[in-house]
């Protein structure tokens, strides 16, 4: 029943909501981005879509899914502990794997390891303080993790159908971050929302990143691998 009723407040007035347009506002803000970007500068990469075009999308999409949980954590701001310790260690672990998995797959596991554990850290404390210092802790080591699996991961998939495997490393990461903002749902739906913003945060983050990452996909230092 309570599934049901996540699903009806998609529509509603509470945060959830809200998380359908903050999805569709990250991945618009991403898509112009990426677009301005191509007339003025990458049109000139050689190859662009085709190298790199899937990596940029899936990345992009990343984000925007990662963001679904920072708005709804943000509205609610305190969780309980147990709850708060899985937001932690959900938000670190996904947010370090997957930028750290596409990055690695373009230029290598060390820059994969290094972007992956720093979003994935600085995404898990930030949501994991939600609890205080265990979420903290759970953020911190998920995210550390995270980056260096999610590298590694890309690293030993070069030449084994490496494009599938970021398709099917997206779709069951969208899912465990789906049954997150349904757990944060389940815990929270008698409290009332402590926090209420716009999609400035999160047009602002995509924004940032979006650039960051297409200019390590294309310009940035890569391993000898790819040399």
């Amino acid at each position: 029943m309570s599934f049901k009723e996540f699903t009806s407040e998609l529509n509603g007035k509470r945060v959830e909501g809200e998380l359908i347009k903050t999805f569709f506002y990250s991945i618009i803000t991403a898509f112009i981005t990426i677009i301005v970007l191509y007339l003025i500068k990458l049109k000139d990469v050689e190859n662009f879509i085709p190298k790199y075009g899937l990596v940029i999308l899936l990345s992009s999409l990343s984000y925007a899914i990662i963001s679904l949980t920072i708005r709804q954590v943000r509205a609610y701001k305190e969780l309980p502990c147990m709850a708060g310790m899985m937001v932690g260690m959900t938000v670190g672990m996904i947010s370090g794997f997957l930028p750290g998995f596409y990055i690695a797959s373009t230029n290598g596991m060390f820059i994969g390891s290094v972007w992956g554990m720093t979003i994935g850290i600085i995404f898990g404390i930030w949501n994991g303080k939600c609890c205080g210092i265990m979420g903290i802790m759970e953020g911190t080591m998920a995210g550390f993790m995270g980056g260096l699996m999610g590298a590694m991961t890309a690293f030993m998939l070069l030449n084994d159908n490496l494009k599938i495997a970021s398709i099917i490393i997206f779709i069951i990461s969208s899912f465990i971050i789906f049954s997150l903002n349904y757990m944060i749902y389940k815990e929270m739906r008698e409290s009332r929302t402590q926090s209420e913003e716009d999609n400035f945060i999160t047009i602002f983050i995509t924004f940032i990143l979006t650039i960051i990452t297409t200019w390590i996909i294309v310009y940035g230092p890569r391993s000898g691998v790819f040399s």
